[in-house]
């Protein structure tokens, strides 16, 4: 299988050559920096490719179009500033600034970012509440077709596939609804950069799709893929260039040709093996599988009565998870891993009384909006006691992270009502930032 990226990396590295450029270590790590691989770590030269000014016949572009081709979509930009400069990018390819936006509330605070850097104006999709479960289900066709006839100026709709939890939405009805509205489908798929490789073509209906290769695949962190239909490669570069480093790092791109390569053959039927191992855990121990719902089939969720408890112990028996709420454990399984990963998981759970979900409460309605992302992001702040912050503009992000959705987003009012859900799922800080007026 080709890696031409990495081929030409090798190629080089074995040619005597006295490297008098970029990076400083001329392809000579420091001492205690021997793990790093300095003989493929070089600058954009004719030979190495240059990311975002490609030549003819360019191993980056190259590698790119391998990636494309591998997930069913007309282009694919390398990232190396991980899911968050795709979201910037993607937005900015999509919304422009200064319009509006249809965005599922569940949205990373990448996306809430973004609309501050871009001056967009968002009105929230809800998702509905899967009581039994405890976590929010997918984002619903009439929800999506009834805001867009509701506001017509929406020419981006920007939604989470799969959710932390692992829940996906259906894209390819979502794309037609937006489509027949006049609007774009953005899809931030951190989570599922896997699932191409799955048999998974959800991702070809939508306009722009960003996935973290480092998130679900053997990839180094910040490893990131900006996805399209219907855009040339020359505007992915020209929206990614706005948040990227002009100097992206060549071992990282590498990494992304090899683990591309790995996943077309032998990776691809690791993938299909551990899809089975995490359906036979569901059915050994309780875990999220909610009727109706599409669920990413490597994440194991434990529903538990204590989740923190439940990951606490997880912990001291050598089990390291992703992350933990009061009714939940979210474990990501992974090519990476087998039957011992299994059998590990398994010893470590044996005599732990998980009890199925805890009752949480659903996410309140989004506060009032008193002003805008941006002028709340920017303007000047002051910081209050948390009993001190009700009715005031919040000037942050009141997100618990993992999984990084904001319950407050800048400009929005902060309520009683808000800070007593914050309080119940386990969230605290001591100061709130807030809009100094």
């Amino acid at each position: 299988m080709p890696t031409p990226l990495y081929d030409r990396l090798v190629e080089l590295s074995q040619l005597p050559l006295t490297r008098l450029d970029m990076p400083g270590h001329h392809g000579h790590p420091a001492p205690g920096l021997d793990f790093w691989p300095a003989h493929l770590d070089v600058t954009e030269h004719p030979a190495t490719g240059d990311l975002f000014d490609p030549e003819e016949d360019d191993p980056i572009a190259e590698a790119q179009a391998l990636w494309a081709k591998a997930v069913g979509m007309e282009s694919c930009l390398f990232l190396t500033g991980g899911s968050t400069q795709g979201i910037h990018a993607a937005l900015a390819l999509t919304a422009g600034t200064g319009g509006e936006v249809l965005l599922d509330r569940g949205s990373h605070r990448s996306v809430f970012n973004a609309l501050a850097l871009l001056d967009l104006t968002p009105h929230y999709l809800p998702r509905p509440w899967l009581e039994e479960e405890g976590v929010t289900g997918p984002i619903q066709p009439q929800d999506v077709a009834q805001a867009l006839e509701t506001h017509p100026n929406i020419k981006t709709v920007c939604i989470t596939s799969p959710t932390y939890y692992g829940v996906l939405s259906n894209i390819p009805v979502l794309a037609a609804i937006c489509h027949a509205h006049g609007a774009k489908l953005m899809v931030d798929g951190a989570h599922g950069a896997h699932l191409p490789f799955l048999g998974y073509t959800g991702y070809q209906s939508a306009d722009v799709v960003v996935v973290s290769a480092h998130k679900t695949l053997p990839a180094p962190g910040q490893t990131a893929l900006l996805l399209a239909q219907g855009y040339t490669a020359n505007q992915l570069r020209w929206a990614a260039s706005l948040y990227g480093t002009s100097s992206p790092n060549y071992v990282m791109m590498a990494a992304l040709d090899v683990v591309r390569d790995y996943l077309e053959g032998d990776g691809r039927r690791a993938y299909t093996e551990t899809v089975q191992l995490v359906e036979n855990l569901r059915a050994a121990f309780p875990a999220l599988r909610p009727v109706g719902v599409e669920l990413d089939p490597t994440r194991l969720v434990l529903k538990c009565r204590d989740g923190y408890g439940v990951a606490k112990t997880l912990m001291d028996r050598g089990i390291y998870y992703e992350m933990a709420d009061s009714g939940h454990v979210v474990l990501i399984f992974t090519c990476a891993d087998g039957p011992q990963t299994v059998a590990a998981l398994t010893a470590a759970l044996e005599g732990v009384d998980l009890g199925g979900a805890s009752p949480l409460p659903p996410p309140p309605l989004p506060p009032q909006q008193l002003m805008s992302p941006r002028q709340a992001l920017f303007a000047p702040t002051k910081e209050v006691a948390w009993d001190q912050a009700e009715g005031e503009v919040c000037a942050q992000q009141l997100a618990p992270y993992p999984p990084g959705i904001p319950v407050v987003a800048p400009g929005e009012k902060v309520d009683k009502k808000h800070l007593a859900y914050l309080a119940q799922i386990g969230y605290n800080t001591e100061y709130i930032k807030v809009v100094h007026r």
